[in-house]
This record gives structure tokens, sequence and C-alpha cells, in this order.
């Protein structure tokens, strides 16, 4: 029996977020256009800890500070463990780095200093950027062989960013040593892309793919996603 692919859309929906109205229509393109088999449902963060059964895809959306970090957490941990596609950008990118910490690498003092502005430099995975990305756009370059370089086909790609938030550098290296592999960064070196490889499609990027005006179709990443979640409702 074949199985509409179906995607969980965790985060606050809002008018006031661009991403959040350009969302359905990039989903409608790949299901018309490319014949991607999707159903989607917004799941709003403070019920996205009661789990991500029954859903071929999870995508967590910009929107922090989020109404439940909780249950942003719970749901990128249930993709992450579950072996459910999994595609985060600009917060999502910034709670999957803090999820891996806390539950892969240990570090459960772990925080992100926008939910938490108490958190101590030592113990944020995530701190306010030295400049703002709000509204910016910049060239971030592709690790060769990454999952990344095969859906852009390319070792560069322009990105689009609504941000103010970022990694922690100093924290790098354990994620790294726990398997969190690193494959975008900006012309200045700082990580814009994390990949998990082994799971069947687990992708963060700091920038919002979403906010890719070229071209009618949707960005690689989202186009990746999508797919991926295809295939999981196929063996579903």
């Amino acid at each position: 029996m074949k199985h509409s692919a179906r995607i969980a859309l965790v985060g606050d929906r809002s008018d006031a977020i661009r991403s959040h109205s350009r969302i359905p229509g990039l989903l409608e393109v790949l299901r018309l256009r490319d014949g991607l088999d999707l159903d989607a449902y917004w799941i709003p963060t403070q019920d996205a800890d009661l789990g991500m059964d029954g859903f071929d895809a999870v995508w967590v959306l910009p929107g922090s500070p989020y109404r439940s970090a909780t249950g942003v957490l719970a749901a990128i941990r249930a993709a992450r463990e579950g072996g459910i596609p999994f595609l985060g950008t600009c917060g999502g990118f910034q709670h999957a780095l803090l999820e891996f910490a806390r539950n892969v690498c240990g570090m459960t003092r772990a925080g992100h200093a926008e939910n938490d502005p108490e958190t101590a430099d030592e113990d944020a995975v995530v701190l306010p950027l030295a400049c703002s990305l709000v509204g910016h756009e910049g060239t971030v370059r592709i690790t060769p062989g990454s999952r990344a370089a095969q859906l852009l086909g390319a070792d560069r790609t322009q990105a689009r960013y609504h941000c103010n938030y970022g990694p922690n550098p100093d924290h790098l290296d354990v994620l790294r040593e726990h398997g969190l592999t690193f494959t975008g960064t900006d012309e200045s070196g700082d990580v814009r892309i994390a990949e998990l490889p082994g799971h069947p499609f687990f992708l963060a990027s700091l920038f919002q793919p979403e906010l890719d005006d070229d071209g009618p179709g949707a960005h690689p990443l989202i186009t990746g996603l999508a797919e991926a979640a295809v295939e999981h409702a196929r063996t579903r």
C-alpha cells in the first residue's frame, strides 16, 4: 500500500515569520511538479514532545526562542534515534547541536544563550553571533563528498540568513568526536551546515534554504528532505 509521506513541521507558526509563509508553497511545488506525495502537518513546539511516530520526516523551523525548547529537543532526538529524516534550519540547526551535545556527548549542562541568558559561556553550545546575520546573504563552502555537496551539486552555495545566534566554536571538536560532521562553512570558516553520517537523512543549516528565491522549485536541501521522506514512507 502506498503511503503519503507525512512531514512534521515543528515550530510556532506565525504569519510574521517569512519562512513559515513560504514553506507550504514549496512543499506544494514538490508535490505537483516533482510528483512527491507529501502531507505536511504543523506541530506546535509545546506538542512536539508527544513523539514523532507516524511521521516520515521532521523539519524544525525557524522562529526561536520557541514556546517549548523541550518539545523541539524531543522532536530532534526522536528523529535522530528513530532514523526519521530530519532537517533543521536556523533555530532548528542551533537546537540540533544542543540536542546532540546533551544526549550524545553527555554535556548535561549544555545550553543555548537565547533560551537561557544566564548560561555560562563555557556551557553554551549556542552563543550570540559577533555580528548579526539578520537579512544577511553570503557564500557557504561545501565539503566535497558530503550529503550537502551531493544535493547541491556544487562546492559552494549562496545562503540567506535571519539569525542572531550560532555555534560556540569551543565545543565543535567534542561534537565532531562523537560523530557529528560540519560540512558547510562561510568564508570566515564559521560552521553553517551540520550532518550526521550513517543516518538516513540528518542535516541542519544555520541559513534558511526556504528563503531561496532562485528558480521555480524548492532548494536542493528541502528537495532532499522530501525525497528522503517519500523513501521512508515507502518502507514504513
